[in-house]
């Protein structure tokens, strides 16, 4: 739910998010609000300043700025997409470089000791890698024992087959194959063995945030962003909650 503050980024759900000007977190942003994400997985997930936490597919440092900011984590910022170097630039002008470290790196060759990490978050990205079978046994190498991997995705919050619904068929797009429902992340993580599903759940009303957003940011789009942004809107009208939202999963790694 959402305060009468409507042409601001301002949500009631958010109070941290709040504190961030609006104008940075469009020219930072890589899509749906990152920090609303971000602070809905805090909801469950303990932060604390003295834990190491590693943001995976970390985008622009947004989501690694915040949880400094606002827990006093050290962060390791790392995403394939966006350059180390880019990102150090903007985590030194939100002065936070003492505890934001930026990492260029592809999610399969991650460049960490085992075990060197209280805990991992994903904000809309795990979907891109984390679909495979055998890619959580990889990641939780680099996670202590009692350690927490927290994750927020875009969602089917109905899983679809190959026929897909007819309302959303004008718009979809072959890479939604990777958005799964909250059981489907809970059982492709619990049936490896490897690590405890403490909760597993879709944000309430995330299609309407990810509606609100989507009409708060798009006049500063353009080009084929824009475009995208216009067609994803229609759908998720159409879709009005049946199928799309968002996925928020926490787990723990068993102590031996």
């Amino acid at each position: 739910m959402t305060d009468s503050t409507e042409n601001s980024l301002h949500h009631a759900r958010y109070p941290r998010s709040n504190q961030y000007a609006d104008d940075w977190v469009y020219s930072n942003q890589m899509g749906p609000n990152a920090l609303w994400l971000t602070e809905a997985l805090t909801e469950l997930m303990d932060i604390r300043p003295d834990m190491k936490v590693l943001d995976l597919g970390c985008g622009k440092a947004m989501t690694s700025i915040f949880l400094a900011k606002e827990f006093g984590a050290q962060v390791w910022a790392t995403d394939l997409w966006v350059a180390a170097a880019e990102n150090h630039e903007r985590i030194e002008q939100a002065g936070v470089q003492d505890l934001v470290f930026p990492i260029h790196a592809e999610a399969h060759t991650l460049p960490f000791a085992t075990g060197f990490f209280d805990a991992i978050i994903s904000i809309d990205a795990y979907q891109y890698f984390g679909t495979d079978d055998l890619y959580l046994g990889y990641l939780v190498e680099f996670l202590k024992p009692g350690g927490k991997f927290g994750m927020v995705s875009p969602a089917m919050l109905k899983e679809v087959g190959a026929a897909i619904p007819d309302h959303i068929e004008p718009y979809w797009e072959w890479e939604f194959c990777c958005f799964h429902s909250p059981e489907w992340w809970r059982q492709h993580w619990a049936k490896t063995g490897l690590i405890s599903v403490d909760h597993a759940d879709a944000i309430e009303d995330g299609w309407k945030d990810w509606i609100r957003f989507i009409d708060l940011s798009e006049p500063h789009l353009q080009g084929w962003r824009k475009e995208s942004a216009v067609s994803e809107r229609a759908m998720l009208e159409v879709d009005a909650g049946e199928h799309f939202g968002f996925t928020r999963i926490l787990a723990t790694k068993p102590n031996p």
